[in-house]
């Protein structure tokens, strides 16, 4: 049975202007400002050494509908390099680079296959294996029915089957909810393989076929953790196997330091260096939010005389001028069990936030998700982030509690 082989990446959010990081130097802002572009680059590099079949792209190649003119010409020049080793692309473009965005056009070579805003199919031949490639690009921002009743279900079993989607099951409301699906909409297309788009967390739907997010090539924000990349797939009509291959520039994460009988400062700042150091060698350039764990009594006198901010400074400044950078965008701290215990008047608010249910939190936190400006740059609220927020309340709770 012939087999195919090709990458699958999604939301590429190229030139994406990294809003939120504040305070750092020039050459570091650089750093995450370039990060989408050389984790694209580190794609194309490797289609160019190894080179796959085709590449698929479902959806969000640019961060805007504008499309910036420094993020079209770095994506028609790889897509040029492309054509001269002979690697078609198949692409769609999303909610955020619809069609219907106003910016300044640049021709794409010949084997670049744009989807419409119809539901089309793209027919390649690979080594005499028919592959029927289905997808739609966004014509406008804002998709809220579902596309899914208009990809055809496959009949040619002789043929390679694959299905583009960049869209959001219909039940996952943590997301903006796009071209909604069920998973069981997609299997009755039988198709072989189901690249999806849209939601940048990596993730698997189903195994037998593969539903598959790859997630986003590059962290945009601190809720965007982890290493970041795309799937490399040989397929046939039979059988499936992927490789997860890492394209992170810089990579946002959490570093956790114990301050169990921490007691001088020196000591609390080698322990973060160790951390950081750890960090660096695993993931390379980063973004972390560093969590100070276990503060009892003892290295609670630390924070006495000096405050977080000033904390957080020297922290940096320590770190600056090593490589790869690792950034410290925010310092944590966390009681330890034993050193705090809640009084009558906290249990109390700890109690009352338990009962309230997600209309109640929604009508506590309306000011701000209803507020023009700020409610597109914060997700919708989920059960999760409900868990959280009681959790971060419990916490600062005991920090002022301490300080009284």
């Amino acid at each position: 049975m012939s087999e195919i082989r090709f990458f699958h990446m999604a939301d590429l959010h190229l030139d994406s202007p990294f809003k939120g990081l504040f305070g750092l130097p020039d050459y570091n802002f650089k750093k995450i400002r370039t990060s989408t572009f050389e984790a694209f680059d580190k794609i194309i590099q490797k289609a160019i050494q190894e080179k796959p079949d085709f590449l698929l792209i479902v959806g969000d190649i640019y961060d805007g509908e504008n499309r910036s003119l420094q993020a079209q010409r770095r994506f028609q020049e790889a897509m040029e390099k492309l054509f001269q080793h002979n690697i078609p692309v198949i692409l769609s473009y999303g909610n955020h680079d619809h069609l219907n965005g106003a910016w300044t056009r640049f021709a794409l070579p010949s084997n670049v296959y744009e989807l419409p805003a119809e539901t089309s199919v793209v027919q390649l031949n690979i080594r005499g294996q028919q592959v029927n490639i289905y997808g739609f690009s966004y014509g406008e921002r804002h998709i809220k029915t579902a596309m899914i009743d208009s990809y055809p279900v496959a009949q040619d079993q002789h043929v390679i089957h694959i299905g583009m989607l960049h869209g959001s099951e219909a039940s996952d409301t943590t997301h903006d909810v796009y071209a909604p699906f069920t998973k069981d909409q997609l299997l009755e297309k039988n198709y072989h393989y189901w690249a999806l788009g849209h939601i940048h967390k990596r993730q698997h739907l189903h195994q037998n076929p593969p539903i598959v997010y790859p997630g986003n090539i590059q962290s945009r924000h601190r809720k965007e953790q982890g290493v970041k990349g795309f799937y490399d797939v040989t397929l046939s009509q039979n059988t499936t196997d992927m490789e997860f291959v890492p394209t992170s520039a810089v990579v946002y994460n959490t570093v956790e330091v114990d301050c169990t009988n921490v007691f001088h400062a020196n000591e609390l700042l080698r322990k973060c260096e160790e951390a950081l150091t750890h960090n660096r060698l695993e993931y390379g350039a980063s973004v972390v939010e560093l969590h100070l764990k276990n503060i009892d009594e003892q290295s609670q006198s630390l924070f006495e005389h000096a405050t977080v901010d000033i904390w957080l400074e020297t922290i940096r400044e320590a770190e600056d001028g090593i490589e790869p950078m690792c950034w410290v965008q925010k310092l944590m701290l966390h009681q330890s069990s034993a050193s705090y215990e809640h009084t009558a008047a906290t249990e109390s608010v700890m109690n009352l936030m338990e009962q309230w249910d997600l209309s109640e939190w929604k009508d506590i936190l309306k000011d701000l998700y209803q507020h023009a400006g700020g409610a597109r740059l914060i997700e919708p609220l989920t059960e999760q982030d409900i868990k959280k927020l009681m959790h971060n309340a419990q916490e600062l709770l005991a920090e002022e509690i301490q300080r009284v």
